[in-house]
């Protein structure tokens, strides 16, 4: 059965969040999201990079047993998952799952051929990204995510809280007015635990064949499936 999620209403409270709380709204948004939802209808999909350390920082201060899901595509750098490992011991009452996808590297080579990433970098998100995550908002009405106007064109018109089409789910979206200056200010400020590769020009992290450093400023999805067209992953776009 397809679920339907009526958009009607939430448009005035996008718009109704103010942001001078502090944290340019991202902290009011998160009171209203655990409030409005119920706990096992809500969901932070979290990427662990930069933006996703702050607003668990901000959701541990708003419910500090809150569900967190990392899609372990099982091609991220060792120290994502270090991290993530640092983010479990500083913030243990959390809820993190590491969510797998159903084919293992082997079987996904053996059905689709190897280094699949090289040839179909959509197709191979596809299996080991954008399904896992249907999977688990299959049960939500809404899910967090980190995005930020200022990341990317793609971006820039994101709202606090969005109608999510491709899942069928209410998209919320805290950190929309942060700068990347902002973002790293805050990690900072509260001494917390980062990706080691964002101190060797990586500002924006994912699988490991298809993350590249880079040497200009610009683009914070710069370095991300470097000389390809594709510039989302698909858990982003319609």
């Amino acid at each position: 059965m397809t679920k339907v999620v009526s958009f009607d209403n939430w448009r005035p409270i996008s718009e109704a969040f103010s942001i001078q709380d502090g944290t340019k709204g991202a902290r009011s948004v998160l009171e209203w999201a655990f409030n409005h939802y119920l706990e096992e209808k809500i969901v932070y999909a979290s990427s662990f990079g930069a933006e996703a350390i702050v607003l668990i920082d901000l959701i541990h201060q708003v419910k500090d047993d809150s569900h967190i899901v990392f899609l372990d595509t099982g091609l991220h750098f060792p120290e994502t998952y270090e991290v993530i490992d640092k983010i479990e011991k500083r913030f243990p009452t959390l809820k993190i799952e590491r969510k797998q996808p159903e084919l293992n590297l082997d079987e996904q080579a053996a059905e689709f051929g190897s280094a699949l990433w090289k040839r179909d970098p959509n197709q191979c998100c596809q299996i080991r990204k954008v399904i896992p995550l249907k999977e688990t908002l299959n049960e939500k009405d809404a899910w967090i995510s980190g995005l930020r106007r200022e990341q990317s064109l793609t971006r820039k018109d994101t709202q606090f809280v969005n109608k999510d089409e491709k899942f069928q789910n209410i998209k919320i979206c805290p950190l929309i007015h942060w700068t990347w200056d902002e973002v790293w200010a805050y990690i900072k400020e509260k001494h917390l635990p980062y990706n080691e590769l964002h101190d060797h020009n990586y500002p924006s992290i994912g699988c490991s064949p298809c993350t590249q450093a880079v040497l200009t400023e610009g683009d914070t999805r710069g370095g991300r499936w470097s000389g390809n067209s594709k510039t989302e992953c698909g858990l982003h776009s319609r």
